[in-house]
Parts: structure tokens; C-alpha cells; sequence
């Protein structure tokens, strides 16, 4: 394939995609040469992939759904942990035409029968450390979800594989890809690859629930290799020398540029982790496995930053942090530099637009800000009104660019409410200055009017996190005696240390204009949060 890209000093970069295209297929090629390198490091055991191993094993499984009798552009759910076996499912559904659905794994039981029956999906593919939260729904499949017809079992060992747990076709992933001369035999034989172009639905991601129910979001082939050019190599300039490790998980959509589409545009090599990371896990793999690039969210990097036990600067590889999920507070980002000697890239992005449109530039960062527009998205804030905003004014931030999702399945409403023509409505609140940085006034549905004036909580939390003894915070509209919204405010402390309510709005009121302080302050162990660390307000405020 041919991609050409326009002068960046004149207009937006603009790659030119074939109209016969297949994302897979263009990932794994790129890295032809390239069959004895590592692609994916298990930080868990030290288990590796190489990019020859990755390619014969995505085609094997691509084999195995053709043999299947799966249909082209079928749905195939994923609810996989951050393993190898991930991008070899991931990318070998795509190479055999049908559309993987990327699901988050700390769900419960009724949020996946919501999404397989929603998706229509007619394969799961699961980790086996999953089985006992899907067990009940797998052994009522046949009456609540006639459109699964396979279960594939990644992992756990003999005796998992039952026929009491799923009356339809249940098979291991290990089974669908032989090793030894198995191997070589699919090896050597034509490649499976669907004759699927550049505007075929390709993947699905779920919305993390952050603001609700969950909205299944298609993906088109063209917009993986997009994100990969515009973002992965004209922002952060990832090269095949680089080890990347990605805090954030393979089915969100931050994390699924992070780890498999920037990498493996370039040849870099992945470090993955199956677990949730802790602060230590995050440590362990930046010491030991020597990331050069890291990708984390807010929450995380407060608490590596509030770790005791968190290594020196010259135990570390670091040349580059991204961060995205939410705006991270400007305290924490000269911290961690301070800390580490590298800056984070703070940035927005999204599971409609795929990944990040917004962000800060390595030797250009302005903490507290999200940067300035990615080179191939368009940017503009409107008012209430629908009219374009001036530089300063508060408004919702509305995204042009080529990665916008075809729509929600199923949610025409929603679709047309977000997808407004050639613009992608973000939902978020921003303004920007005369030099094209936006800074963040949080979700459209989170600002609060209180005298009549707009107050940003975000930019209550920000100066809340100044604050020595605050490790998190969010903060939410709440209804005073006369029925007024006001700003309340969630506190998470740091271990150790002690703060009062009158503390904290003293802190407030000598920093921000008086109206904005939170008049309640409630001292809580955790934040509700997704699974990919954005804090869900809608909780609080319920």
C-alpha cells in the first residue's frame, strides 16, 4: 500500500488509504522483516512473541474462524486479559473478514449479556479467569443469547472445556493454534485475508460507561493505521527502537493504539500485564523490562508519585509519558518531571475519535493545558448557541478528523445527537488561548452555574490537588436548602497525612475566585472509577 502525506507546515497531514484494504494484513506486513524480533513481552511470567510468531498465529486463528463457519462481518466478543494471545485474536478476526468486539473485563455477568445480545455476537473469545463470572450466562445461552454459537477459552488448564457450561461449539484457544509442524503447515499455505476495504466496519470498542450505559462503537479499517500516523508517529515519533508499556488495557481504545496499532506500525516491542497494575506492578515494569515510552492515566501517575517505595530517576528508561482518560491536574505533571526528568504528554481523546486528537508536544508541554490540536484534526469550541466561541470563552469542544466512528449500534438517537455532520461532538467543556491551547472545563454535563456564572470543576479539582495532603478529588454540583447548585467536593487524602473541610476551602478561596469554593467536602477511601481510571461523576452527583 501506497500512504502519502501532505507538507504539515501548510495543511492538516493527509494519509491516503487504498480503497482495498485490511487493517491486519497492513499491521503484520509492515513487520515482515522483522519475523525473529519481539513483538509482546507477558510482564507477568516473561513470556514473549515475536512479530514472525504474532503473523503465523493471527492467520492460524483467522483459519480457524473461516473453518468455523463464522460469516464475514459477523460480530466475534472479546473478554480477554492484556495477554499474548490478545493481538493474535484481535488482528486474526480481522484478517478473516469478521469484526472483533472489544469488551472491558471487569465487567459483571449482565453488562456482557447486554453487550453479546446488543452485538449479535456469534463468537466470545474469554480468558479463563473470567469463566466464573460468565459461567451463569454461558449455561443459559441457548434460551438468552441464540446468536452464540462459540466460546473460545484462553488459558486455565484441562477440565474447563465443558459441556455443562455452553451447549454450543467450545473450544481453547491453544487448540485453534497448533505448534510444531501444524504450524509450519498453515505457515506455508496462502494467508487467510478477507477482501475487505477501507470503509468496512473492521472492530467494534464498548464505551467505558463513564457517563452511562455503554454504546458499541464502530470502528472502520482506514482509522487504526490513521491514529498510528497522525498521533503515535507525528506527536510522540514512536520508532522501532522503543518498548512501550501502556497502563491503560487493549480494549480501551487509549490502550489499543498505546499497545498493538503505534507499536506495530513501527516494529517497537510491547510490554503487557493480564493484572490490573498497582503502583509497584507499574515500577516492576519500568525497571525491569526499560519502557522508553509510558502510558498512564491522572489517578495512576498520583499514585506512583505518592509511592514511598518508588525508584530513583537513573533506575528508569524514560523518554517520553503520555497521559489521557481525563486532564491531568498541572501539579502532578511538573511532579512527575521534577521526579523523572521527562514530561508527560497530556491529551484527549476518545472512543468515538479512537484515540488522541488533542495533546500537548514533546519541548512544547504547558502543564494544565491539553495542548493544541493533533496536525490532521480540525478543532473548534461553540457556545449555547451554536455559534463559534472567541479565544477564552467556555464552550463544547467539537472534532474533525478522520478516525470518527461510523456510529453507536442500535442508538440512531445517540448517533445523530454526536456524529453532527463532519463534526464529532466531545461532550466536553474547553476554551482556548491566542495560542491554540485548549484547557479543559470538564464534561458538558458536569459544569455548574452557580450566581449565574459558569464554575468549571475541573478547575476546583486542579486547585483542590495543589493542596500537600490531597492524593485525589473530584468534584460535582450539589443542591443546597433552596434547591441552588453549588460545588461539593470528593477527597481522597494521602496515606499519612491530615487535612480538615476548612482547610481545604480556605485553600480554595485564596487561589480562585471566592463563588467557585466547594461549600461541602466529603472525605472518602476511593473514588468510583471505570476500569480505565476515569472517575465517574455521575455516580457522585447520584
Amino acid at each position: 500500500m501506497n500512504l502519502s502525506h501532505a507538507d504539515h507546515s501548510h495543511s492538516p497531514p493527509h494519509i491516503t488509504i487504498p480503497r482495498a484494504y485490511n487493517a491486519a494484513h497492513d499491521l503484520l506486513a509492515r513487520n515482515a522483516g522483522r519475523a525473529e524480533k519481539v513483538a509482546y513481552i507477558d510482564a507477568s511470567n516473561g513470556d514473549t512473541l515475536t512479530f514472525g510468531a504474532l503473523t503465523t498465529q493471527a492467520h492460524q486463528f483467522a483459519a480457524a474462524i473461516r473453518q468455523s463457519g463464522l460469516p464475514t462481518e459477523c460480530r466475534v466478543m472479546l473478554a480477554m486479559h492484556d495477554t499474548l494471545g490478545w493481538p493474535v485474536v484481535f488482528l486474526g478476526c480481522i484478517l478473516a473478514g469478521v469484526v472483533p468486539v472489544a469488551t472491558n473485563t471487569l465487567l459483571n455477568a449482565k453488562d456482557f449479556e447486554f453487550m453479546l445480545r446488543d452485538s449479535k455476537a456469534q463468537a466470545l473469545v474469554l480468558s479463563a479467569p473470567l469463566l466464573d463470572t460468565l459461567r451463569p450466562l454461558l449455561k443459559t445461552a441457548a434460551q438468552t443469547l441464540p446468536d452464540l454459537r462459540h466460546v473460545i477459552v484462553e488459558g486455565g488448564g484441562a477440565g474447563v472445556h465443558t459441556d455443562e457450561l455452553f451447549t454450543g461449539s467450545i473450544t481453547s484457544l491453544a487448540h485453534m493454534l497448533p505448534a510444531g509442524e501444524a504450524m509450519n503447515t498453515i505457515a506455508n499455505s496462502a494467508p487467510v485475508l478477507a477482501p475487505t476495504c477501507a470503509d468496512d466496519a473492521c472492530f467494534w470498542l464498548y464505551s467505558s460507561g463513564s457517563t452511562g450505559t455503554p454504546k458499541g462503537t464502530v470502528h472502520l479499517h482506514s482509522h487504526l493505521i490513521q491514529t498510528a500516523e497522525l498521533y503515535g508517529q507525528g506527536v510522540l515519533g514512536i520508532q522501532e527502537s522503543d518498548v512501550v508499556y501502556s497502563a491503560a488495557k487493549l480494549f480501551f481504545a487509549y490502550g489499543l493504539g498505546n499497545a498493538l496499532t503505534f507499536p506495530m506500525s513501527v516494529g517497537a516491542t510491547t510490554v503487557l500485564l493480564p493484572a490490573r497494575p498497582t503502583s509497584s506492578d507499574v515500577f516492576r515494569i519500568l525497571q525491569d523490562f526499560q519502557p522508553t515510552i509510558f502510558y498512564g492515566v491522572p489517578t495512576l501517575y498520583a499514585g506512583l508519585l505518592a509511592d514511598p517505595q518508588r525508584p530513583s530517576r537513573d533506575k528508569l528508561n524514560l523518554r517520553l509519558c503520555t497521559s489521557a482518560g481525563e486532564a491531568l491536574p498541572a501539579d502532578i505533571g511538573k511532579r512527575w518531571t521534577a521526579a523523572y526528568g521527562c514530561e508527560i504528554l497530556d491529551g484527549i481523546g476518545s472512543t468515538e475519535m479512537l484515540h488522541i486528537f488533542l495533546s500537548n508536544r514533546p519541548g512544547q508541554v504547558r502543564y494544565g493545558t491539553t495542548g493544541q490540536a493533533v496536525p490532521g484534526y480540525r478543532l473548534k469550541i461553540i457556545g449555547d448557541d451554536g455559534a463559534e466561541c472567541a479565544a477564552g470563552e467556555i464552550g463544547e469542544l467539537l472534532i474533525n478528523g478522520p478516525t470518527s466512528a461510523l456510529m453507536y449500534w442500535n442508538q440512531r438517537e445517540r448517533t445523530k445527537a454526536t456524529f453532527a455532520g463532519i463534526w464529532t461532538k466531545s461532550g466536553d467543556k474547553y476554551t482556548m488561548d491566542a495560542d491554540g491551547y485548549f484547557t479543559y472545563g470538564g464534561r458538558s454535563d458536569d459544569m455548574l452555574k452557580v450566581g449565574g456564572i459558569y464554575v468549571s470543576p475541573f478547575e476546583v479539582e486542579a486547585c483542590l490537588m495543589t493542596h500537600p495532603a490531597v492524593l485525589e478529588v473530584a468534584v460535582v454540583g450539589h443542591s443546597d436548602s433552596d434547591e441552588l447548585v453549588k460545588p461539593k467536593a470528593w477527597v481522597v487524602l494521602k496515606t499519612g497525612e491530615s487535612a480538615t473541610a476548612q482547610d481545604l476551602q480556605a485553600h480554595v478561596k485564596a487561589q480562585l475566585a471566592p463563588y467557585k469554593y466547594p461549600r461541602w467536602i466529603e472525605f472518602v477511601a476511593e473514588l468510583p472509577k471505570t476500569a480505565t481510571g476515569k472517575i465517574q461523576r455521575f455516580r457522585l452527583r447520584a
